[in-house]
């Protein structure tokens, strides 16, 4: 009687271990996916601020304020905010602007911009993405 109580506990205990494993195993693979699209929607961010660039700004050599743009299909659940600086310096006779973008994305909707400031729960990922340009 005591050995089959002995081996029902190390079974029991095997059994916990073995799940608890896997629950961590599954965690790190959605945990993957998760980070991979928020690098594809930081990527969306700065596409898109290429785009406005050549239709809007390249005319007015503005660069946009700040902005933020949710991404649909399968980046919805995501925040990208993207921040441009623009700056203008020479290189012999010429005139160079410089625009360097980054594009931070999250999936922390409730706070409504990336970085997400406070606390954010364990699903929560970021990926920041920065170009340069020179025209």
């Amino acid at each position: 009687m005591v050995s089959v109580v002995f081996i029902l506990v190390v079974l029991a205990a095997l059994g916990a271990a073995l799940a608890a494993i896997s629950q961590r195993q599954h965690l790190a693979a959605a945990s993957d996916l998760q980070a991979a699209r928020a690098y594809q929607a930081a990527r969306a961010g700065l596409e898109w601020w290429a785009y406005w660039q050549s239709k809007v700004g390249g005319a007015t050599g503005a660069c946009m304020a700040t902005n933020s743009i949710v991404p649909g299909g399968n980046l919805a659940g995501f925040t990208v905010t993207l921040t441009c600086t623009r700056a203008q310096g020479t290189d012999g006779g010429t005139t160079l602007t410089a625009w360097t973008v980054v594009a931070n994305a999250c999936n922390a909707p409730s706070s409504g911009a990336c970085p997400a400031t406070g606390s954010v729960d364990a699903t929560y990922v970021e990926r920041q993405l920065t170009w340069t340009l020179t025209e």
